[in-house]
């Protein structure tokens, strides 16, 4: 189970404001380049924060990672329902979510007694559950997204970070074991969007 069986319902909310974006000639390429910018700005504004000891500002970090998902699912739905689609829009999409996940969770290894080498692991193992996903997709499979701790449940995770550590909550072990507890759940993860895109594809090769 992941967050993102619930993916449908949300786009579903978001269908009239993907409606009054191409209306007024927004395209998916835009929304994604512009969520990735916007990302990487406040990833870097978190770096200094954190580094400054001013975690009031991560109380900035589950507001915008909601705002994300939900510029994510719009640039999906610009792509697949008003014919924005595109290569370059594929390549977009992905690379723009790699880059916006390390600079929004990398601040946390500039926390002190949390152990920085944690959340780097989570970063690249991260990185790595999403390579997963489209390598099976290049296999054939489509892309998966299969769980326990993926995209939108990392969101979930780093936003109840954020909202904890900007309402005074001080880091300590206890974020370790957090980001120790997301590292071994990223395993799973990407192991069975590994497995289920090779059965996939058998799958797709039976007469």
């Amino acid at each position: 189970m992941t967050l993102y069986s619930l993916k449908p319902r949300f786009q579903a909310l978001l269908r009239p404001a993907a409606r009054r974006l191409h209306a007024r000639a927004v395209t998916a390429n835009q929304v994604t380049v512009g969520t990735a910018a916007a990302s990487l700005l406040l990833g870097g504004g978190l770096a200094l924060a954190a580094a400054a000891g001013e975690l009031v500002w991560f109380l900035l970090l589950p507001g915008w990672l909601l705002l994300r998902m939900a510029l994510n699912a719009i640039d999906g739905l610009l792509a697949r329902e008003f014919g924005h689609a595109s290569r370059l829009g594929a390549c977009l999409n992905e690379l723009a979510d790699l880059l916006a996940d390390a600079a929004l969770y990398l601040p946390f290894a500039l926390l002190p007694a949390t152990g920085g080498a944690l959340a780097v692991l989570v970063v690249v193992l991260a990185n790595v559950a999403e390579m997963a996903a489209v390598v099976a997709a290049g296999n054939g499979s489509g892309r998966r997204n299969d769980g326990p701790m993926g995209k939108s449940d990392r969101a979930l995770v780093f936003g109840a970070l954020g909202l904890l550590l900007g309402c005074g909550v001080a880091p300590g072990p206890w974020l370790a074991w957090v980001l120790t507890i997301v590292a071994v759940l990223l395993l799973p993860t990407i192991g069975n969007r590994v497995w289920r895109g090779i059965a996939g594809e058998d799958r797709s090769r039976q007469p």
